[in-house]
Order: C-alpha cells, then sequence, then structure tokens
C-alpha cells in the first residue's frame, strides 16, 4: 500500500495538470494571444512525454524505478513552474515540453512498478485505487481550473498562471512520501541504453507534427512543408533501422511485434490517442466558445466525463480480467466513442445542455472502457522482463496518438473556422436582426464588435487568436461567429467519429477470449536477443 501511494501521488500530478490546463486553455491562449497556436502547448507536452516514456521505461529496467520516478516528479515540478511564468504561447509550448518529459516518466514507471509487485489477479483489483486518481483530478481539476480562470488574480498572481503553479505544493508532498517511504528491491541490469533511437524518433516526430500545425498556413504543397514531411518521413526510417540494430536494448524492441496481442493493441492505442485526446479537447471549447458558459461552468460540465470513465472503468476492469475477453469488451468501448463521437457532430448553437451533458457522460463511459481492457491485456501477456518496456509502450503508442490527433484536429478545426465564420456572417448580414444591431450606434462604438463587422465591410477577417472578445460582444454580433465555430467543431467531431470507427475494425483482430487472470508462458528469445538482454 506505502508503494501505491507513492504512485497515486506521482500519477496524481500528470492526471490533475491535464484537466486543470485543458479547462483553462480557453483564458490561457487569450491571454497569450494565441488561441489559433494552442496546439504547439499540446502536442508539445505530447511530443516529449511521448519519447521520454519508452526511455524513463527503458532506463527504469536498468537502474531501477524508484531512482528514475523521482526524477519525473522533479522535471515534471521544474517544467510547471516554468510554464506558470510563460509571457508567450511559444514559451507555454516550450515549457510544456519540459514538462512533458516528465509526466511521460510518471506514467510509464507507474504503471511499469503495478505491474512489477502485482500479480494478473491483483492487478484488476489495483485498478480501483488508479481509478481514484482519475475520480479526484476529474471530479476536482475542472472546477479548480475554471476557478483559476475565471480569477483575474490570486495571491497577487495571475489566476491562469496556478494552472500549473498548483502542482508545485502536490509535487513537493510526492516527492518527500516517495523519497522517504517508497522501498523496493532493484537490482542493476547492464544494457545499452538506445539514445540514438531516442532522438531519431524526435527528427520522424518533430516536423511532422509541425507540419499537422502550420501546413495551413505555409500551403500543402509549398517546399516548406514537403521538406519537413521528408525529413520527418526519413527520421523514422532511421528509427526504425537503429531499433532493429539495437536488438532487446532499443526504446521499443521490434521483436514484441511479432505477438499480435503487443500489436493491435498499440495500434488500437494509437488509434484511441487521435480520436479521444484529439476530441476529448474540443469539449471545453464548445462549452465555452459556443454555449457561452464561463470556465468554472464548463469545468462542472466536464465532471460528467469523468464520471462516465469511472463507471466503466471501475465497474469493468474485475470482469475484464476475469473473463478475459479482451476483444469484446474493446469492441464495446470503441463503438460507445465513435458512435457518441457522431452525435457530437449533430450539436448546434441552439443544442441543448442535457443532450450535451448525456454525450459527454458517454464519451466518458466509453474511454473508461477502451483504457483498462488495453493495459491489462497487454500486461497479461507481456513476460516479467518485458513488462518495464511493455507498460512504457502502452504511453508511448497512446501519446503518439494524442499528439498527431491534438495537432491534426485543432489545425482542422481553425482551418475551417475562418472561413464558415465569414460564411455564417455573410448569410447573417442580410437578416433584419443582426442588419438592426450592426446600425445600432451603441453597438458599433462598442470595440468587441468592431472584429464581426469589419468582416461584414471585407475588411478583414475574424481574429481568433483572441476569443474573449465574445464575452462582451452583443449577442445578435457574436451569433454568426458562433454558429461558424459550431460548424467546425461539428467536423472535427465527425472526424475523430471517423477515426475511431477505424480502431474499431482493428479491435477485431484482437485474439478472443484467453485463459483470464494469467500471462502466457514466455516463449525463448532467439539467441541474440538473449546475448543482447544478459
Amino acid at each position: 500500500m506505502v508503494v501505491i501511494v507513492g504512485l497515486i501521488l506521482g500519477l496524481m500530478l500528470s492526471a490533475l495538470d491535464f484537466v486543470i490546463v485543458s479547462a483553462s486553455m480557453r483564458t490561457i491562449a487569450d491571454e497569450l494571444h494565441g488561441q489559433t497556436l494552442q496546439a504547439w502547448a499540446t502536442t508539445a507536452y505530447f511530443v516529449t512525454s511521448t519519447i521520454a516514456t519508452p526511455l524513463f521505461g527503458k532506463l527504469s529496467d536498468i537502474y531501477g524505478r524508484k531512482k528514475l520516478y523521482m526524477s519525473a516528479i522533479t522535471i515534471f515540478l521544474v517544467g510547471s513552474l516554468l510554464c506558470g511564468l510563460a509571457t508567450t504561447m511559444y514559451q507555454l509550448a516550450a515549457f510544456r515540453a519540459v514538462q512533458g518529459i516528465g509526466g511521460g516518466g510518471l506514467a510509464a514507471l507507474a504503471f511499469a512498478i503495478m505491474g512489477d509487485i502485482l500479480t494478473p489477479e491483483l492487478r484488476a483489483r489495483y485498478q480501483v485505487y488508479f481509478s481514484s486518481v482519475s475520480a479526484v483530478a476529474g471530479v476536482a481539476g475542472p472546477p479548480v481550473g475554471g476557478m483559476f480562470a475565471s480569477a483575474d488574480t490570486l495571491l497577487w498572481i495571475d489566476g491562469w498562471r496556478w494552472a500549473f503553479l498548483i502542482n508545485i505544493p502536490i509535487g513537493l508532498v510526492a516527492l518527500v512520501v516517495v523519497g522517504l517511504l517508497f522501498k523496493m528491491p532493484s537490482r542493476r541490469r547492464e544494457q545499452r541504453v538506445d539514445f540514438g533511437g531516442a532522438a531519431w524518433l524526435v527528427v520522424g516526430l518533430g516536423p511532422l507534427l509541425v507540419v499537422a500545425e502550420q501546413g495551413r498556413h505555409w500551403g500543402w504543397s509549398s517546399p516548406l512543408t514537403l521538406g519537413l514531411i521528408a525529413l520527418g518521413l526519413a527520421g523514422l526510417v532511421a528509427f526504425l533501422v537503429t531499433e532493429r540494430r539495437m536488438g532487446d536494448a532499443a526504446v521499443i524492441p521490434l521483436r514484441l511485434f511479432r505477438d499480435r496481442v503487443f500489436s493491435v493493441v498499440n495500434g488500437v492505442n494509437v488509434i484511441v490517442g487521435i480520436g479521444v485526446f484529439g476530441s476529448l479537447i474540443f469539449l471545453p471549447l464548445y462549452l465555452q466558445l459556443v454555449k457561452g458558459q464561463s470556465p468554472g461552468e464548463a469545468g462542472l460540465m466536464l465532471i460528467l466525463q469523468t464520471a462516465g470513465v469511472l463507471s466503466t472503468s471501475r465497474g469493468f476492469s474485475k470482469t475484464i480480467n476475469r473473463s478475459g475477453r479482451y476483444r469484446d469488451f474493446l469492441l464495446a468501448g470503441m463503438g460507445l466513442v465513435s458512435a457518441t463521437l457522431f452525435v457530437l457532430a449533430t450539436l448546434d448553437s441552439g443544442s441543448s445542455l442535457w443532450l450535451v451533458g448525456g454525450l459527454i457522460y458517454l464519451l466518458g463511459a466509453g474511454v473508461g472502457i477502451c483504457f483498462p481492457v488495453t493495459l491489462i491485456a497487454l500486461q497479461n501477456n507481456s513476460r516479467k522482463e518485458d513488462m518495464g518496456v511493455a507498460s512504457a509502450a502502452y504511453s508511448f503508442f497512446r501519446g503518439i496518438g494524442g499528439a498527431a490527433g491534438t495537432a491534426l484536429f485543432l489545425s482542422l478545426m481553425f482551418s475551417l473556422a475562418v472561413g464558415r465564420i465569414s460564411e455564417a456572417v455573410g448569410r447573417a448580414s442580410s437578416g433584419a436582426e443582426f442588419s438592426a444591431a450592426a446600425a445600432d450606434p451603441a453597438v458599433i462604438a462598442n470595440p468587441a464588435n468592431q472584429k464581426v463587422l469589419d468582416t461584414v465591410s471585407g475588411s478583414g477577417a475574424v481574429d481568433l487568436d483572441d476569443t474573449s472578445f465574445l464575452l462582451h460582444a452583443d449577442r445578435r454580433i457574436a451569433a454568426p461567429v458562433v454558429d461558424g465555430i459550431a460548424d467546425a467543431m461539428s467536423t472535427v467531431f465527425f472526424a475523430g467519429g471517423c477515426v475511431m470507427l477505424v480502431g474499431f475494425l482493428l479491435s477485431f483482430l484482437l485474439p478472443g477470449a484467453k485463459r483470464p487472470g494469467k500471462a502466457p508462458e514466455p516463449s525463448p528469445a532467439p539467441v541474440g536477443e538473449q546475448t543482447a538482454a544478459s
């Protein structure tokens, strides 16, 4: 239980951070005048955490878990402090990258340690404790993030900065508890560390994610875009060549992909990352930009998502492990998420909040099935000596999907939004209500309305880097802007549903029911791999 407490405190950092920042991001982006740049801050975290995850897993296999776990907490706290001091969106993105290194270590090592100390029969039982982290973060995080975002200042510091600074006291407590009470035997294993593979992974992923975010500005056929795509593909090829050469010392040993469960589960993990993380980031944006809720009100609505996650993850974890019917449960989770995203795509600015709340709950319920079943299937199918790298691979592939989904969907949304807002403003400008508002001297004198009125006159498109003008604009003037944003978000939710539908079909490749609660007997590694491991 002492070890579990140490893991929970560390996971609480990353879980709270993700939820609080998501609830606050609209205000943060407005304050830093970078609403259309927010993908940088999100993908920077995902990229570094994705690359750090397998490295921390590999290093912990060699040097032991405790030192690496404490290092991950420390790096996360340094990144949190720097994020709280950021003055531009690009600075925030750089500091979120630092934070992501620590976050990747926390996720990888928590699940690896759980796999080390618990038998397959106990893993599902102790999922309840890990679910409690999601419960606390999911219930407390959105309202807290909304409170920070709504406050002009708190203790003489900008309110939104506390979305990052709140990590400092929690992290210090975690460091003390883990440092003093975390006792776990470890033995050093001499093995090479694949820093070359990690470097090539940065070269491969970095340019492709930059293109996903900036390609709409540069032009998809521009020399810069094509050059970065070529660089990214070359980096990925070099990464695969390096992984093959490194054998068991690789960031992700390629021999693991010979196992069907490992390959299918992590393929699904990429899809889940793209569809779920790429779509979840729009829920607080929809509630605030389209439904006009305050950050605090949106935070309270997002508690429904946590309720959905907990209602299924807590209820099904033991059943999944006992039955061993991984494929059936995965199909149910993927199908529920996909169907919910398709319904979300039908929403507009006039949709009932009751319907929106129900869909948020169902989306969480689907996620609460997908995540536990993939983790349990992966760990119960892994050899003991591969537990660290297999658990890291779980977070690694989900992180790749999350980074890609966030960059692609935010880019898609803001690419579509400007044009659809212009179309909506054009349609509204011929209506009596809008025309009356546009001719009202009081409306014209309000600077918040000027962005929309400029669009009507043809002198410029609406600047979405700072959407705070919607808080003060005349409702009749703001309506077409809101409708254009809602229309763009509908396309994003539809795209997310299509992505999850691909994952649903991929889930059919997962083998049928296995003997529950027991990992398969490990097959002997080839002679070359045994030598590399030794």
